[in-house]
């Protein structure tokens, strides 16, 4: 391991790098086309992700490729099993983890799913009578057709009813299929202008006529029918086509959970470590999935009311303050039976059968804190720090080891992300409180199958027919040496933030149901205060979670701190909210009454959210506020105080004042663009900082937490020491000196002091002018996706694509740079290596010694002057894009876009061809190889 750390006997130094597992390396979403494996194959793959330093795969199989139908497997089958069960066995003993998605594709569902079971709508007609009046039309609705597929337009009229009846369906590559029939009525109310409802369900006769006259008055009828949404399984892969469940019905996940019973119990699974389910996702077809056939029953257990009475309402016609009260009470029972119906019971079919559970929760109509909290890895997806906490905030608040994530799904176009686009996504994750992140993905590949293999429609390819897979390594390394510190101990956030889901609840909409995801988490919510709170917090440094309603009511405090988890907080910060349950309300004043910090911005809650018992539950909700009796007190405006038994509530018309005034501690790092996430450690804490700015940051760092002594970890070269540059600013926090390029990141372990400890962590600055390789750089292409052009030498550092020949221009892969230069040994104690531009990684050996893989935005390596001569050789190995080879592809019009279903397709309506497949042939072959200029620097240590 090459190091810059100096040696000096006068400083402590603190532990080595936590030990690498399979579970502190990066896994990856591991697709099946068609399930076309085979036993060498298999083997092979597993072998290669290995060698690259992936701790593990989680399979996904999906649809399948044009060709190959003779190999497909269908899912479940015994053959299917079988792979299955030897890729356990191979995995394990390659030390490899093995993850299961529940399903071929996503979400749940399948040919077995009946329609009893399959994801429901509901649909309302309304009628007018008149006093004597009789309804003479008979109560019936035709459900009408509706088809999407994700290729063609197949005739509704001539597909089987249910859809797994049909043949062909991998070519079919339905998405959504509603069947034109009459669809069965569940209620019929009738609602006077007076006031008065009557249940006329039970007055229709045999043919759906209504046996009834109205009485006096003027009467609205709502008949309200259910029908089939049609979702199905997307992507799916042979075997596995068929209806998304019900998401709402225990009997549904049961039926469903119970097909894998007979199958699982004949083969030797015990080495599958979690099983998987992927975003919600039933409603990103026409139309919500919005109704169970127990939702009267099921509503009326938990709201105290029957929702048939309160159909206008419902339907938003009732007058606002009713229309949303019922709304939100319809919204947070659908909330309730996706979390008790479908997470719950999941995770304990799961439990019971020896597995984990992985899931991602984003998306569902429904408290997403809540569903993450039920399963035992929750998992998170998208760029946004605040979006990602929603995942890790629940593994937090109940104790999960582990947060994980579906890492870069799309970050460019296909063929244009780098490995330094990567990194900066998966710095965001561990900022947003991520440890164990999921490549998405890695397609498994036949070997021997012409380049570039089979491939997934998502824009990263994380293969070995990826030119860029031999620096891969590097940022597995990477990434793995960043969680092998970040699965330590317990978070260490101060502050958790009120999750304000009522005021969303209650906000009406288009349609019936709201979803949660991970991306702009704060909109939809009344008033702005959450987006206000969540935007303060990430700008000033402060450390937070969420907590929901429900997690509430299980926090403690003990000796000022609040207890959650494993871990403890200083302050709850409630947004300004029109509704909080009666409950949590409670809950609050509790804990602050037992001396826990409530900071409540700008107001107090407002009222109580939904419907039932309405009077009784205001009344009470007024009477704890009354206890609360703010006045303005101190120096600083803005904040009033209410004294509460052992503890005060404070109300603060921003965010930071409030804080502020409870001494909730904050990271000043913030003030410098630095990004931070920190965690406990038996006495010692552990920071992840990372540069986010375009710039160099080079600058003193405080860092709060710190004991007598620092060290410093650089996670890219597996470099540490202690740092040698610490002193105390005036506030008496410790400050830590930190050079950091644009991306950099350093792990920063505050210790006591054990001893001596030789090894100190140093920065350099130039000490004179620098050296310039010979021009003369020699160019050999060593390995790639075709024949290798030939060897050139070159005059000038420039793009391989522009050297006049096609195959420099259409070459994906890696070349050796090759050039020599001489330095006078011992002038200085370390030198600085910069390569200028590279297209896109560089891998550095300095007279046959390997010094280092850069991924860039800067190319720069500060190397000890042990590793120099008098006279060097330096070699480059860089490799390119796959783009340009592609691009070559696609203008000759070559097969390899052979993928059933959605084929493979583009983000960007540049990118797209007439078919609206991905289309690279109207590109320019990126910049490919070392660009420079490469320049060589004396260094001295730094004394800042």
């Amino acid at each position: 391991m090459l190091s810059c750390a100096s040696h000096n006997s006068g400083r402590p130094a603190g532990d080595d790098w936590p030990e690498i597992t399979r579970e502190s390396k990066p896994w990856t979403r591991w697709w099946w086309m068609g399930s076309a494996v085979d036993s060498s194959g298999l083997s092979y793959s597993l072998q290669e992700y290995s060698k690259a330093g992936l701790g593990g795969v989680e399979i996904t199989p999906i649809y399948g490729v044009e060709g190959y139908e003779e190999k497909f497997l269908s899912f479940l089958s015994p053959k299917w099993m079988n792979m299955l069960e030897y890729t356990v066995r191979t995995a394990d003993r390659l030390g490899l983890g093995v993850d299961l998605a529940q399903t071929s594709g996503w979400p749940f569902g399948g040919p077995w799913v009946k329609p009893a079971d399959a994801c429901k709508y509901f649909v309302h007609t309304t009628y007018v009578l008149n006093e004597n009046e009789r309804l003479d039309t008979p109560l019936r609705y035709i459900q009408e057709p509706l088809l999407s597929a994700a290729r063609g337009r197949p005739d509704p009229a001539a597909l089987k009813d249910p859809v797994s009846e049909n043949s062909g369906l991998q070519q079919l590559a339905l998405e959504q299929v509603r069947y034109r029939k009459e669809i069965p009525l569940v209620a019929l109310m009738g609602y006077s202008g007076s006031g008065e409802v009557i249940d006329l369900t039970n007055k229709l006769t045999s043919e759906n006529k209504l046996d009834w006259t109205a009485p006096k008055g003027t009467w609205t009828l709502y008949a309200v029918f259910q029908g089939w949404h049609g979702k199905l399984v997307e992507r799916a892969g042979p075997g596995g086509e068929g209806d998304v469940i019900d998401h709402f019905s225990m009997e549904a996940i049961q039926n469903y959970l119970g097909h894998f019973d007979p199958v699982f119990r004949q083969y030797d699974l015990k080495n599958i470590r979690a099983l998987f389910n992927d975003s919600y996702e039933v409603d990103d077809a026409k139309g919500q999935a919005n109704w169970t056939p127990l939702l009267f029953e099921e509503f009326q257990k938990r709201r105290g009311y029957d929702l048939k009475e309160h159909f206008p309402a419902l339907f938003g016609n009732n007058g606002q303050e009713k229309n949303m009260r019922v709304l939100a009470d319809y919204r947070q029972t659908i909330s309730e039976l996706l979390l008790d119906n479908f997470s719950r019971p999941w995770n304990s079919w799961a439990n019971n059968k020896g597995f984990l559970n992985r899931n991602q929760a984003h998306g569902s109509p429904a408290n997403v804190l809540d569903l993450y909290a039920a399963c035992d890895i929750p998992e998170t997806e998208a760029d946004d720090i605040a979006g990602m906490k929603l995942a890790s905030s629940a593994a937090h608040v109940t104790g999960k080891k582990l947060t994980s994530a579906e890492a870069t799904t799309w970050v460019k176009d296909h063929f244009l992300a780098n490995i330094s686009d990567v990194k900066h996504r998966m710095d965001r994750y561990f900022l947003g409180g991520v440890n164990h992140v999921f490549y998405h993905g890695t397609t498994y590949s036949p070997p021997g199958e012409p380049w570039p293999g089979w491939l997934f429609y998502a824009s990263i390819e994380y293969g070995p027919t990826n030119s860029l897979w031999p620096d891969f390594t590097a940022l597995n390394s990477y990434i793995a040496r960043t969680q092998s510190f970040l699965q330590l101990g317990d978070p260490d956030n101060d502050i958790l933030v009120y999750y304000p889901l009522q005021d969303s609840f209650h906000e009406p909409g288009k349609e019936l149901l709201k979803h949660y995801y991970p991306y702009n988490v704060a909109s939809g919510f009344i008033g702005g205060s959450f987006g206000e709170i969540i935007e303060t917090l990430e700008a000033k440094g402060y450390a937070f979670d969420y907590i929901s309603d429900r997690q509430l009511q299980n926090v403690k405090v003990s000796g000022g701190q609040i207890h959650t988890g494993n871990t403890s907080y200083k302050v709850i910060l409630v947004p300004e909210v029109s509704f909080m349950p009666l409950s949590s309300l409670q809950r609050l004043m509790e804990l602050a009454g037992d001396g826990a910090g409530v900071i409540f911005h700008r107001d107090l809650p407002k009222d109580v959210p939904g419907l039932a018992d309405l009077d009784k539950r205001r009344a009470e909700f007024s009477r704890l506020l009354s206890r609360i009796k703010p006045e303005a007190t101190g120096p600083v405006p803005g904040i009033r105080k209410a004294g509460l038994d052992k503890g005060v509530v404070l109300l603060a018309d921003s965010p930071e004042k409030g804080l502020v005034e409870m001494k909730a501690g904050r990271e000043p790092l913030a003030d410098n663009g630095l990004k931070y996430t920190r965690r406990r450690y038996g006495s010692s804490f552990i920071y992840f900082i990372n540069n986010p700015a375009p710039d160099t940051f080079s600058g003193w760092v405080p860092v709060s937490k710190a004991d007598a002594e620092i060290v410093i970890f650089n996670a890219w070269t597996g470099e540490k020491g202690a740092a040698k540059n610490l002193r105390k600013n005036d506030r008496g926090e410790t400050e830590v000196y930190l050079r950091m390029h644009p991306g950099d990141s350093f792990i920063l372990r505050t210790v006591q002091s054990r001893g001596r400890e030789e090894r100190m962590y140093n920065f350099y600055e130039p000490a004179g002018p620098g050296v310039v390789p010979d021009p003369d750089w020699k160019l050999e292409f060593i390995s790639g996706n075709s024949g290798l052009p030939d060897k050139i030498q070159l005059d000038s550092l420039r793009s391989w694509t522009l050297l006049g020949d096609p195959e420099y221009a259409r070459f994906s892969g890696t070349a050796r740079y090759t050039a020599a230069f001489s330095i006078e040994e011992g002038s200085a104690p370390a030198w600085r290596i910069n390569l200028g531009k590279v297209g896109e990684s560089a891998r550095i050996v300095l007279n046959g010694r390997s010094i280092d893989t850069l991924a860039g935005p800067v190319f720069e390596r500060d190397i000890p002057a042990a590793f120099f001569k008098s006279h060097n050789t330096l070699e480059i190995d860089v490799s390119n894009l796959m783009a340009s080879r592609i691009i070559d592809l696609d203008r000759n019009k070559t097969g390899w876009k052979k993928f059933y279903n959605i084929n493979f397709i583009s983000s960007s309506r540049e990118s797209r061809n007439a078919e609206g497949l991905f289309d690279s042939s109207g590109w320019t072959p990126p910049e490919s190889g070392l660009l420079g200029p490469v320049t060589l620097t004396p260094l001295n240590e730094l004394t800042p």
